[in-house]
């Protein structure tokens, strides 16, 4: 059984998937949905944060991932698969309140759940590598060198 704000994401990557196939959806149905699979008005807030921060932040999201995801374009993934990573993503990167464990945790929950068998070791993969690279690596101090004779 899983969580309620897993569930709460589980409806975001539901709406983002549909998304994907229909951009005409209306706000109006967007709520309908939530509302009728989640009873908590806390979840369905942050639901509709997630989604609605996702497709704020898409551009931004979408390039991020492509720099990350080696020899893959985004529109060849699947459509779970860029989805559950755009969730990730926009959670490492602009939610600041929920930690890094949780956001790569839940992606790649709805990966397993909802991709194939390959999909949460691909989605583990390129958020790590969207990590490492959101991350500033930690510059080492100068070797002071000693003059050459």
């Amino acid at each position: 059984m899983i969580d309620d704000r897993s569930r709460a994401r589980e409806v975001a990557l539901q709406l983002l998937f549909e998304r994907d196939h229909n951009a005409r959806i209306t706000r109006e149905e967007i709520e309908r949905f939530v509302e009728g699979r989640l009873k908590r008005l806390d979840l369905r807030t942050l639901c509709l944060e997630l989604f609605d921060g996702v497709v704020q932040h898409q551009a931004e999201i979408d390039q991020r991932l492509t720099e990350s995801a080696d020899n893959w374009r985004l529109v060849r993934m699947a459509t779970v698969d860029r989805n559950a990573l755009r969730l990730g993503a926009f959670e490492l990167l602009h939610r600041k309140a929920t930690p890094a464990g949780t956001a790569f945790d839940e992606a790649i929950e709805l990966a397993r759940r909802f991709g194939t068998a390959d999909s949460p070791a691909f989605v583990n993969g390129v958020l790590d590598r969207l990590r490492k690279g959101a991350i500033p690596a930690e510059t080492p101090p100068p070797v002071e060198q000693s003059p050459t004779p």
